[in-house]
């Protein structure tokens, strides 16, 4: 059985911005009065997560709270490091323009972020006007609303979809979901040993390049007819 839904995380799978968002939110941290939190924790636990549920759980974590400014903050840091630095992950567009399946991106960026990194890359018109972000629901990955979500927007059953997943919360929402996953570790922020994570919390194959992506989309249909 082909699968009717490809569903496209953004940050780490289409844009090489985690890394960047990462960097943002240890540096405030760091200048915050919370140093646990450095880079590799940020990059290991929330990654793929939107900032208001890592935001909820370092304060509950710690007893304190991070400022409520520390939003507009990091994000104002992140659009500066988006604007000066962010690129596509190589050969994305080009595979995507040409793969023959319905497309859509499931971030957990805000909109006006998944917007921009979509747009300075030349992405947004390979997907448009199906671009979601967990905004649009009431849990953020790792739980399966935003992934439900697309599917649904699609008419197509969480069994048809294939996810294209850079991080361990994103694996997780899309096996909950009951869709199959594709892991990603392209991208600047995917260090040693983040395949084998992904592969630990369900995802049926991992790449680490975008021209891997047609034949592991075949690989998973065809283990499903």
């Amino acid at each position: 059985m082909k699968f009717g839904l490809l569903i496209c995380d953004c940050d780490g799978v289409l844009v090489d911005s985690e890394l960047l968002a990462c960097m943002a939110d240890a540096e405030e941290l760091a200048d915050r009065g919370f140093p646990e939190y450095d880079l590799d924790v940020i990059l290991k636990r929330f990654a793929g997560v939107k900032m208001a549920d890592m935001v909820a759980i370092i304060e509950n974590e710690t007893g304190r709270a991070v400022g409520e400014d520390y939003d507009a903050i990091v994000s104002a840091r992140v659009m500066g490091a988006i604007h000066l630095h962010l690129k596509a992950l190589p050969m994305a567009k080009e595979i995507l323009s040409v793969l023959e399946i319905t497309k859509c991106v499931a971030s957990s960026s805000a909109p006006e972020k998944l917007s921009l990194s979509l747009n300075i890359t030349r992405l947004e018109e390979i997907f448009a006007p199906h671009i979601y972000s967990t905004e649009l629901v009431e849990n953020g990955k790792p739980a399966p609303d935003i992934f439900l979500y697309a599917a649904e927007k699609h008419n197509v059953r969480p069994e048809q979809c294939c996810v294209i997943e850079d991080s361990v919360p994103g694996v997780i929402a899309a096996r909950a979901a009951g869709m199959q996953v594709i892991g990603f570790t392209g991208g600047g922020h995917c260090g040693e040993g983040h395949a084998a994570r992904l592969h630990d919390h369900g995802a049926a194959t991992v790449v680490h390049h975008w021209s891997e992506v047609p034949q592991a989309i075949e690989r998973l249909s065809l283990e499903k007819a």
